[in-house]
C-alpha cells in the first residue's frame, strides 16, 4: 500500500500471491480493525473494492523543493508515507509555477489513496534556502532564484486552504536524521548535505538552531579562498562554490560527467579523475565541517545528498581532512556517517514538520479534532 497507493483486492491476491478468499478476509479483518479503508471501484470493467491505508485522525503532507527537483509525499500523523511523488525541476525556476505543480501532485497523491483535502490537517515545506520564519520567505536574496521576496506559507496555504509552516532543508534534513535516521540517540550533531548546494543543519542539546532570523546553518556561503569564484550568493569564493557539485563537474570538464550520478558512477569504476575529484572534494568540505565542529563540538556528523553515494570514496578524505583541523584530542572526534534517509530526507522532514504543528484536541463527547498550531518545531523521542 505504501508504494502503490491503492489497489484493488484482485490486485493484492495477485501482488501478493494469495488467493482472492484469503485476501478479502484480511481486508475485512483490517478494516474492522481501523488500518484499511475501502471504497467500491472497477477492474477491467468489473466491479471491485478498492483498498487503501485508513487515514484516522488526518493527513499530513511534506514538499521539498531543491534548485532541481519537487518531491511531495502524504502521510498518516504516525509519519508513514501513503503516496509520494517528484519531478525534476528547470534550474532557474519560478515559485509561483513550482507551487502549482506542487498543488497539482497534492491533489494527484490523494486521489490515489481516496483521499480528500478537507483531511489534511498541515502540510511542511522544505525549502533549499534559509527561511525568515515572521514571513516564511527566503531569507537571502539571490539563493533560490524565482523565488525572492514570495511568502511560501501564505501562498501555498491560499492554494491548499490548510495550515503551512515552511523551513530550511537543511534543518529538516538534520530533524529527519535526527529522529528518524543516522542521529537517533544523539544530543549534539550537525548533518552536511551535499548536493546542488551545501547546507547544514544544527541540533544542539536536542533543539534545531536557527539563528535569529533562520539564518544559521548556511554552511556553503561560508568563504574558503578569498580569491576564488564567484558564487551564486553574489560573494567570492564560498565553500559551495569550490565544492558545490556543480563546481567539480566544471572542473572536471568531462562530457561524460554531466551530472552527480554521472560522476559518483565513474569513480566506483575506477575512473581515476572521478575519483580525484570526490576526494578532493572531500577534504575540502572536512576541512570546513572541522571549524564547524570546533565551534560546535558535535557527537556525530550526519553527511548527506546525492555525492554520498560514492561512499568511503568521499567519507574517508572528508574524515581524515575532519580529525586533522579538530583541537580536541582524538576521543572528542565526531563520528562522521552517512545519512540514512537518502532522498527522502527533507520530506520526511517537512512531514515532520507538519505533525509536529498539528494539535489533537478532544471535546467534551470524546470526538477527536486536529487543529493547526503555531507553536515550533518539537524535538521529542
Amino acid at each position: 500500500m505504501k508504494r502503490y497507493g491503492g489497489l484493488t483486492q484482485v490486485e493484492l491476491a495477485g501482488a501478493t500471491g494469495l488467493s482472492p478468499a484469503t485476501v478479502s478476509n484480511i481486508v475485512k479483518e483490517l478494516s474492522a480493525s481501523g488500518l484499511l479503508h475501502t471504497t467500491p471501484s472497477t477492474h477491467s470493467g468489473r466491479r471491485a473494492l478498492r483498498v487503501t491505508l485508513a487515514h484516522g485522525l488526518g493527513l499530513v503532507i511534506g514538499v521539498s523543493v531543491t534548485r532541481r527537483h519537487l518531491r511531495v509525499a502524504v502521510a498518516d500523523l504516525g509519519g508513514t508515507v501513503v503516496a509520494e511523488k517528484h519531478m525534476p525541476l528547470a534550474r532557474d525556476h519560478r515559485a509561483d509555477n513550482e507551487l502549482d505543480k506542487a498543488t497539482l501532485l497534492i491533489a494527484d497523491l490523494l486521489e490515489t489513496v481516496d483521499a480528500r483535502m478537507d483531511e489534511v490537517v498541515g502540510v511542511g515545506v522544505a525549502i533549499a534556502a534559509p527561511i525568515d520564519q515572521r514571513s516564511s520567505s527566503i531569507a537571502a536574496r539571490g539563493i533560490l532564484r524565482g523565488w525572492d521576496g514570495v511568502r511560501i506559507a501564505d501562498t501555498l496555504s491560499r492554494r491548499l486552504n490548510t495550515s503551512v509552516h515552511v523551513d530550511n532543508a537543511s534543518n529538516l534534513i538534520a530533524a529527519a536524521e535526527w529522529r528518524t535516521g543516522a542521529g537517533r540517540g544523539k544530543q549534539n550533531l550537525i548533518t552536511v548535505d551535499l548536493g546542488d548546494g551545501i547546507g547544514a543543519g544544527i541540533i544542539a542539546g536536542g533543539r534545531p538552531v536557527r539563528g535569529h532570523r533562520g539564518g544559521a546553518g548556511e554552511f556553503g556561503h561560508t568563504a574558503v579562498e578569498p580569491a576564488g569564484p564567484v558564487c551564486r550568493c553574489g560573494n567570492r569564493g564560498c565553500l559551495e562554490a569550490i565544492a558545490g557539485v556543480p563546481a567539480v563537474l566544471e572542473r572536471l570538464g568531462d562530457p561524460r560527467v554531466v551530472k552527480t550520478a554521472d560522476l559518483v558512477s565513474r569513480a566506483i569504476a575506477g575512473d581515476d579523475r572521478c575519483i580525484r575529484a570526490i576526494a578532493d572534494t572531500g577534504r575540502t568540505v572536512g576541512r570546513a565541517v572541522a571549524g564547524l565542529c570546533n565551534l560546535l563540538d558535535p557527537e556525530r556528523v550526519i553527511v548527506s545528498g546525492d555525492l554520498v553515494r560514492a561512499g568511503e570514496l568521499l567519507l574517508g578524505p572528508m574524515r581524515h581532512a575532519l580529525e586533522a583541523g579538530l583541537l580536541l584530542d582524538p576521543d572528542g572526534t565526531p563520528d562522521l556517517v552517512a545519512g540514512q534517509l537518502g532522498d527522502t530526507a527533507a520530506v520526511t522532514g517537512a512531514i515532520l514538520l507538519a505533525i509536529d504543528h498539528a494539535q489533537i484536541r478532544v471535546d467534551d463527547h470524546d470526538a477527536i479534532t486536529i487543529e493547526p498550531t503555531t507553536h515550533v518545531l518539537a524535538f521529542t523521542t
